[in-house]
């Protein structure tokens, strides 16, 4: 393949809002030793991104220009010394603390794993830390057969993951929602319950055997609700619990870096079986993206908005969602 000189990368200079995004040349690393350059053919956004980006995480202290973006899936373009396992043309799923918005980037093979033929880039550029975050609280609950677990905000990517995840363990989901998305959980075999006044009754009415574990991905009632329901404390996780996890799988520790790969493998292997399926509600090329966080603080789209480097039409579609909020 030909060499890459130089990548596309969205940066920012300074703490703000969507309009301090801008897309810029720079130079392309050499892979050294352990590393590989991989051509981005798609990319995803994350709420934890806009809340860097915002100034609102006090722990993150990267140097400015900042850089956006920890999930892709790509094609390796060159192979850096020793590296084996991951030839040139290889398709690979992988992680980055930040900067996979981006055309090409170089990364160690410790960050990747191979795509599987059957999952597509679309898909793949919004597995790793949406689906790796659902993994882990799931294994920390240790949700299996004998649960009836509860997951607000189940339309959406984290939510949507845990969800089929949970089902594939043998639990019982409930899945709260808006009402346009009834169908969409309904189709993963998921029990929709409204969100609003009257909850704890509808979900009562759902699940007359009690609930056992709850997942707050909507940040607002959810530990009260869970409370009321008599979920025990150890069994619910809120979405503070969320973003602690999020915080942890973008570190470089290398151990911290291990284990997202290996639950990034695990969850590659779901998605080929299709157990996991990402349902991507936005799909932008890749200098549109701040259009594509505006999209996703709406807060409305379900699953995964997604980034292309190479789409293969770049015209505007109006949204079928879109559609239903114009006619609310």
């Amino acid at each position: 393949m030909k060499k890459v000189a130089n990548a596309s990368v969205v940066e920012y200079d300074e703490p703000g809002g969507v309009e301090v995004l801008h897309l810029v040349e720079r130079p392309l690393p050499e892979p050294g030793p352990g590393e590989v350059s991989v051509e981005v053919i798609t990319t995803s956004l994350n709420h934890i991104e806009g809340f860097v980006r915002s100034g609102a995480e006090e722990d993150w202290d990267d140097p400015y220009p900042r850089r956006s973006g920890s999930c892709f899936a790509g094609i390796v373009v060159a192979v850096g010394p020793g590296v084996t396992g991951f030839p040139v043309g290889s398709d690979v799923v992988g992680h980055v603390r930040a900067g996979a918005h981006a055309t090409h980037l170089t990364v160690g093979v410790d960050h990747l794993v191979r795509k599987p033929k059957g999952v597509p880039f679309e898909a793949a550029g919004g597995l790793y830390l949406a689906g790796v975050t659902a993994l882990d609280i799931l294994d920390e609950l240790k949700i299996g057969p004998s649960d009836t677990v509860v997951i607000s905000a189940a339309a959406g990517a984290v939510g949507s993951i845990e969800a089929q995840v949970a089902k594939h363990l043998g639990a019982r989901v409930i899945g709260t929602c808006g009402d346009r998305n009834f169908d969409y959980l309904r189709q993963m075999g998921i029990t929709p319950v409204r969100y609003g006044e009257g909850i704890a009754d509808r979900i009562r009415a759902k699940a007359p055997d009690g609930v056992t574990a709850f997942i707050d991905n909507f940040g607002q009632d959810g530990h009260e609700l869970a409370a009321e329901l008599g979920v025990p404390e150890a069994r619910f996780r809120s979405s503070g619990d969320r973003r602690d996890r999020e915080i942890a799988l973008l570190s470089e520790d290398p151990a911290a870096v291990a284990h997202g790969t290996s639950q990034l493998e695990r969850l590659v292997a779901l998605a080929e079986r299709r157990v996991v399926n990402v349902l991507v509600s936005g799909f932008y090329p890749l200098g549109d993206v701040v259009e594509a966080y505006d999209d996703l603080q709406k807060l409305h789209s379900r699953g995964k908005v997604v980034l292309a480097t190479h789409p293969v039409n770049t015209r505007r579609v109006l949204k079928a969602r879109e559609v239903m909020e114009a006619r609310d």
